[in-house]
């Protein structure tokens, strides 16, 4: 199952620099000849920011920087073209977000979508903030919290990517969503399996399904995108 990619309105992209790692791949406008040239550059810009600052708040392993753009970017550009296709809540939480997977690129192909980028380390939140502004984009908002922390309650649609299992994202966020709120997993090939461990007491408050599954373009993992609904 494919999502159908609508492009958002055109705007002026940020000017930037090449990132200072030679060896970084950027493939994407290759792998997404459609994504629209501003929506292209932005998403670069975020590259460029993330290489930049990975050093110092260790962001994304040291062993994925040179596939980033497969591994992370293609990889939320892939979800992104699913999640779209929801609809409702007016402002979708991403749960741990410090690296921007898969805030920022949401919220650089959906800008008419609010998001909030939620994580606990000052620093990320930090990061995340500086590339918000970076990238001009007005749909952000930056939390530096705690998700179980946060005042908000009925919590209508939030999104985790890798986290943790699902078992585990559930029992911890229960109390904050509201009846019918939807929880949206990133999860890779053993996504049943993790469905299948869910507990009962669980499965009497949140029904699962499979939103639908996609392919890396290089690489070939598969990863699937499931939806739970509170009850």
């Amino acid at each position: 199952m494919k999502g159908r990619y609508s492009p958002p309105p055109k705007s002026s992209p940020p000017k930037q620099s090449q990132p200072k790692d030679g060896n970084a791949l950027w493939r994407i406008p290759a792998w997404f000849p459609n994504l629209p040239s501003d929506v292209g550059l932005k998403l670069k810009a975020f590259h460029f920011e993330l290489l930049k600052f990975n050093a110092k708040l260790n962001l994304i392993s040291k062993g994925t920087e040179r596939d980033a753009d497969e591994t992370h970017f293609a990889d939320c550009i892939l979800f992104a073209e699913i999640l779209m296709k929801i609809p409702g809540a007016p402002t979708r939480y991403d749960i741990g977000s410090g690296n921007g997977f898969p805030g920022l690129v949401l919220a650089i192909m959906d800008p008419k979508q609010e998001y909030v980028l939620v994580d606990s380390d000052v620093r990320k939140g930090e990061f995340l903030k500086h590339c918000v502004s970076r990238l001009e984009l007005k749909n952000v908002r930056v939390i530096t919290s705690r998700f179980e922390e946060l005042t908000t309650t009925g919590m209508e649609f939030a999104i985790s990517r890798g986290v943790a299992s699902i078992s585990k994202n559930l029992l911890s966020f229960n109390k904050i969503f509201s009846r019918g709120g939807q929880f949206v997993h990133m999860k890779g090939s053993s996504w049943s399996k993790e469905i299948a461990e869910l507990p009962s007491q669980l499965i009497s408050i949140w029904t699962p399904s499979l939103l639908g599954e996609y392919t890396f373009p290089v690489s070939q993992a598969r990863r699937a995108v499931v939806l739970t609904q509170k009850t």
